[in-house]
């Protein structure tokens, strides 16, 4: 993976710290970590809509960090949107659905599931860190960022829609890559025709609450069947990747659209386009 074969494809005003993003036809779906706004960005228009997800908060963007709610996860399926928590503390175990059709947003806490993956697989508050899910109509993936002291950094497979009522789980530890002695962590992912296409980034961190220096950013895949990994490659040095969507397929390669969290307070966000 070539540094040229990523651009810029938007830059929207008005969304700070991109944490996942999908695309349905011509409309982007944003979120961000510290919002409780999901984000509808037009990009034929070049338009900006804010769908309030959360209600009763002092602030709706660039909410604190001890109060955010940490959307890490926005995935899709049919016509329903899932915007989920991290689960890395106790404020980050919510999960919204929103259904692009009638609008109508409902909660669920996943304080029960996080729970049960804690005391079953033996992972402490420091370690549990839901970046990125995949939902495909029968099971659910969650892709764990093993950048804690513990590095777990896998996937736990959940069979059934009801997260909350969860009883079948498995966890597959995933090992990437180590680059400057620091662990690639998932950091988002997606499914395409029977595979997974993840990204993942090399912070140099030990914590799941605290920011580090960016040593690197990765594409890869792996297959849904057994979850083997098939590839990791590099595609930036120093950028933060955490959403990734599908653009398009053509013949010969595959583009994706990938937000960055540039961690801090700016309302701006560069959208960008990868070409595999």
């Amino acid at each position: 993976m070539y540094k040229e074969e990523l651009s810029i494809f938007a830059i929207i005003k008005g969304i700070g710290s991109a944490s996942g993003l999908v695309l349905k036809q011509h409309l982007l779906y944003v979120i961000g970590d510290n919002s409780a706004y999901v984000y509808q960005y037009d990009i034929r228009s070049k338009s900006l809509k804010k769908i309030e997800i959360l209600a009763g908060l002092k602030t709706l963007e660039n909410i604190p960090k001890a109060e955010k709610p940490d959307f890490e996860v926005l995935c899709n399926y049919g016509d329903q949107l899932y915007i989920m928590g991290s689960g890395s503390t106790a404020k980050r175990n919510l999960m919204v659905t929103f259904d692009l059709l009638s609008h109508q947003i409902m909660k669920h806490d996943l304080t029960e599931l996080f729970s049960k993956i804690k005391v079953q697989f033996a992972i402490d508050d420091d370690n549990l860190n839901i970046e990125g899910a995949i939902y495909n109509g029968s099971d659910w993936f969650l892709f764990n960022r093993g950048n804690g002291n513990a590095t777990k950094n896998g996937i736990f497979k959940i069979h059934g829609k009801d997260l909350k009522s969860a009883n079948k789980i498995a966890f597959t530890p995933i090992m990437l890559l180590k680059t400057n002695q620091v662990l690639v962590t998932f950091t988002d992912a997606i499914l395409h025709q029977e595979q997974i296409y993840f990204i993942a980034a090399a912070e140099d961190t030990t914590s799941t609450y605290q920011d580090g220096e960016i040593v690197g950013s990765y594409i890869g895949s792996i297959n849904i069947k057994d979850l083997s990994l098939n590839f990791t490659k590099q595609i930036s040095t120093h950028q933060k990747f955490e959403g990734i969507t599908l653009l398009k397929q053509n013949a010969g390669n595959i583009e994706f659209l990938l937000c960055e969290d540039s961690d801090n307070d700016v309302l701006e966000t560069t959208i960008y386009r990868l070409v595999l």
